[in-house]
């Protein structure tokens, strides 16, 4: 299983950056997928969720109203659109897959949960 995460870069206060992640090797449908991230000296945070299918979502509060996730079943792929981003929002972020079942088949927001992660992609915004 591999997830490929990409578009992370250098913007200033206020602009703009698109994530994707590219998961292979397994079956995608069957996962709900999130996006995570970690900034120096903190713990990793959940950042947004989206069901299998799509219909469902999750957003972290500091992220609801600037960020939007979403995912692309026939090209295997997830999103995070990023807004209106802010200094604060800084860090390495991760995408992360986690496989329904009768435990888990709703989107959660603790890492220990999903069981594969991409590589993580830098966002750094500048004030």
């Amino acid at each position: 299983v591999q997830l490929q995460a990409s578009g992370g870069g250098l913007v200033e206060a206020g602009g703009s950056l698109r994530l994707s992640c590219v998961a292979s090797g397994l079956f995608f449908r069957s996962y709900i997928m999130g996006w995570f991230r970690q900034a120096p000296g903190k713990e990793r945070e959940f950042v947004a969720g989206v069901s299998s299918s799509g219909g469902s979502i999750n957003y972290a509060d500091s992220v609801k109203g600037r960020f939007t996730i979403s995912r692309d079943n026939a090209k295997n792929t997830v999103y995070l659109q990023m807004n209106s981003l802010k200094p604060g929002d800084t860090a390495i972020y991760y995408c992360a897959a986690n496989r329904i079942s009768s435990v888990y088949y709703t989107i959660n927001d603790k890492p220990e949960i999903y069981e594969f992660w991409g590589q993580g992609t830098q966002v750094t915004v500048s004030s």
